[in-house]
């Protein structure tokens, strides 16, 4: 199993990169993420590989940090994301981006992604509450830590008052997500003790910046 590939940048499309490695060409599909962090043709290039073995084909897939690969294979598992479309969610969102959609629960941010409807964005965020809380996938895990936040409800859940600071910052007509991050930025700015008045004046200060 191949499980990095270094080499130069030979050529790039929408979803994929030819890799030359001593001589060898690799077709390896990317995120559009990883591809904008490959570069140009003739640069080199250095890529995380998770391999798919078929009857038909064997498929390289590539990742610029151990973050979104991590992410690829935790959004594989959930039933009907395959390979393609847990690549058009990368493209997407960032590991960070998903991790804090799927602590806000937030499908309207997953189902920005190229062929994800409410449906099955229902589902990535319901079936990955659970595993994405008990993973370290990249910098993006370090949301979920630090005052102010339990483990109680998932990923990146809160404790009262954040979760009534949350409720009122989206009832103001932010989304869940950019919500969310604004008050777990408060809460470790002020404290796990922080009353609900301070942390929505932090939250909104945070929101606007």
């Amino acid at each position: 199993m191949i499980g990095k590939l270094t080499g130069v940048l030979e050529s790039s499309g929408e979803d994929w990169a030819l890799v030359d490695v001593n001589g060898v060409g690799y077709v390896v599909f990317c995120s559009a993420r990883t591809l904008e962090r490959a570069g140009r043709p003739g640069d080199g290039v250095s890529l995380l590989i998770e391999t798919h073995v078929r009857e038909d084909h064997i498929h390289l897939y590539g990742f610029a940090d151990p973050g979104e690969r991590d992410w690829f294979r935790l959004l594989s598992t959930v039933q009907g994301v395959g390979a393609k479309m847990a690549l058009a969610v990368l493209s997407t969102l960032s590991p960070g981006d998903l991790i804090q959609a799927i602590a806000a629960q937030d499908k309207a941010v997953l189902a920005r992604a190229n062929g994800v409807g409410p449906k099955l964005a229902a589902r990535i965020v319901a079936e990955l509450k659970d595993k994405a809380g008990a993973a370290a996938l990249g910098p993006a895990a370090a949301l979920g830590a630090g005052p102010g936040v339990g483990s109680s409800t998932g990923v990146g859940g809160l404790e009262a008052p954040a979760e009534d600071a949350l409720s009122a910052l989206v009832n103001l007509g932010y989304g869940r997500s950019e919500a969310l991050g604004a008050v777990v930025v408060a809460s470790r700015k002020l404290g796990a003790k922080a009353p609900l008045a301070s942390l929505i004046k932090e939250g909104l200060k945070e929101l606007s910046a």
